[in-house]
């Protein structure tokens, strides 16, 4: 027996949707939360996976975690271990991003390799040169990365590329390092500004986040604090589709349009018609649509993130698009789940050309946490019935997915099937 999801297309969404605190800044600032002499409260904490397997990680090394709501109340200060087990951090990539903080409250740390989506090598090397770097000592051996400070003091660091995740990290370490720590070269997503925000709050001196060049002043010590996270951009992205895929009419609150600014460019390329309202912004979806080409950059350009779901809107649209993925080498697994649905889809390298035209409704399988909601959307334009199966992936990163479409008028449920 498992879950899975069965979406039967054809049905124009309409009506009003809100979206959940960003899963890619909660994270982090959990993480970051392990810096605090007292206690801290974040709200707008969605109830995904990820989020509960961060609040598993955080009770394992000794913090007290307490979900009320739509906060989440962390108080570190009964933390007493800087060792974060394999059969956790291989449940979550976000793992990794207790390294930095547990190196600048400890001054050492030892943390297993990271687990996640398997769709490409993300691997640690910019994360443990920051941390040479700022004077922390990294070895690695059996599945395991340890760090112990040596002469920890600020530094100059250039990313050879903007990772969001070492950039993460490197902030959190250098917080409570002493000294004038520079990263160059840094990853400029709003959840990175999020993250300096809510440092800064518990007494921190960073700035320059959502820039390419972040100075932090380290600082003795850290207090506790109040946030409130960003709203989730990608769920705002994916609900955005949703309208345009099912040639809509939905009004999506809780959206910062500036996060937004390369997804609203190419739904309005296709012909999507894009108005801000009141507290969001409204979708309205057009019976014909242009095609277009996208090229997923770092922030701020088209985020990959969002590739998967532009996919399954352009594989709706007569002509030929072009879609280029530059950031993970493995994120077209869902090109094969799409030519189940009848998808024409040719992959070249990082490359997939992309003829567009009617999907079918078929028994498909999720791939990846982004896979899982392009797969969704194709469902709601495709004819007849989608079935999609490994809905954990879809679970890490969307709040009630299926619910938030239903309200919409999807015709979508979610079912034991033998």
């Amino acid at each position: 027996m498992e879950e899975r999801l069965l979406v039967r297309g054809g049905r124009s969404l309409k009506g009003q949707i809100s979206i959940s605190g960003s899963k890619n800044a909660t994270l982090p600032i959990m993480a970051a939360s392990l810096l605090s002499s007292g206690e801290v409260l974040l709200n707008d904490v969605p109830d995904l996976e990820d989020i509960n397997v961060m609040s598993d990680a955080l009770s394992i090394l000794g913090a007290k975690v307490k979900r009320e709501g739509r906060g989440l109340i962390i108080d570190g200060r009964s933390v007493n271990s800087f060792e974060l087990p394999e059969y956790i951090s291989r449940r979550m990539r976000a793992s990794n991003l207790v390294m930095g903080a547990l190196l600048g409250r400890f001054k050492e740390a030892r943390v297993a390799y990271p687990g996640g989506c398997a769709i490409g090598s993300r691997p640690m090397d910019l994360h443990i040169k920051g941390f040479n770097s700022l004077g922390y000592d990294i070895t690695e051996g059996f599945g395991y990365m340890y760090g112990k400070e040596v002469s920890a003091r600020g530094k100059e660091i250039m990313l050879d590329v903007p990772s969001v995740g070492a950039t993460e990290n490197i902030m959190m370490a250098a917080a409570l390092t002493p000294g004038t720590s520079i990263i160059r070269n840094a990853a400029r997503e709003p959840e990175i500004v999020d993250l300096q925000n809510f440092l800064n709050c518990m007494g921190a001196k960073i700035r320059g986040a959502g820039l390419d060049t972040i100075r932090i002043e380290g600082v003795k010590k850290l207090g506790g604090v109040e946030h409130s996270v960003i709203p989730d951009r990608i769920e705002a992205g994916t609900f955005m589709v949703a309208a345009a895929i099912s040639r809509g009419d939905v009004w999506i609150e809780n959206v910062v349009m500036e996060h937004l600014q390369p997804v609203v460019s190419k739904l309005s390329e296709v012909g999507v018609e894009i108005l801000p309202w009141s507290g969001g912004i409204r979708l309205i979806g057009k019976n014909h649509y242009k095609p277009t080409d996208i090229k997923t950059m770092p922030h701020p350009g088209f985020p990959t993130d969002m590739q998967a779901q532009m996919m399954a809107l352009l594989a709706t649209i007569p002509g030929t698009s072009v879609m280029v993925e530059t950031i993970f080498e493995n994120r077209f697994m869902h090109v094969q789940e799409f030519r189940r649905m009848g998808a024409d889809i040719k992959v070249e390298g990082r490359a997939a050309i992309i003829k567009g035209g009617e999907l079918e409704g078929a028994i498909v399988e999720s791939t990846d946490l982004r896979a899982g909601a392009a797969l969704i959307l194709a469902g709601l334009w495709a004819a007849g019935e989608t079935e999609i199966s490994r809905l954990d992936h879809i679970d890490r990163g969307y709040e009630n997915i299926h619910e938030k479409l239903k309200r919409l008028g999807a015709d979508i449920e979610r079912r034991l099937v033998h």
